[in-house]
């Protein structure tokens, strides 16, 4: 299984911008060997496509671990039953469980805390898009 602690510090910081939408270290990844990255950062940004290339490519636990981001009961729990514990701790806190946070500032994780807060951020953003009138989609 993969890991966020595979990857070298400065891969997690692109995956920061990523997530920031920086489009650039999206397609750093994709050009790079790592499309799992660019998959992820797509994944918790809402692209249905990059989850099921995830769960399609080898990476479950990624695209797992974005549906636990988002609070998906069964996705916490296959976290759990795979002993997933840094991804696990990771999605609890990206949802602001403060158990979670605490153990990346207690062992002072820098990386994955400007990751989370970046997360949260987006989670936020969202959560306003689906309730702005002017951005729902219609079909």
């Amino acid at each position: 299984m993969h890991c966020l602690t595979d990857y070298d510090i400065k891969l997690l910081v692109a995956l920061n911008e990523s997530l920031r939408g920086h489009r650039q270290c999206t397609d750093f990844f994709i050009n790079n060997g790592y499309p799992e990255l660019a998959a992820l950062s797509l994944a918790i940004q809402s692209d249905t496509d990059a989850l099921q290339w995830l769960f399609d490519n080898g990476y479950p636990e990624f695209g797992v671990l974005s549906n636990a981001i988002d609070g998906e009961e069964l996705a916490i729990e296959w976290l759990q039953k795979y002993h997933l514990d840094f991804l696990s701790v990771f999605a609890a806190a990206c949802r602001q469980e403060t158990p979670a946070i605490r153990f990346f500032v207690d062992n002072k994780l820098k990386v994955f805390i400007f990751l989370i807060n970046t997360i949260q951020e987006l989670l936020i953003q969202q959560s306003w898009d689906a309730d702005d009138i002017h951005k729902i989609r219609r079909s």
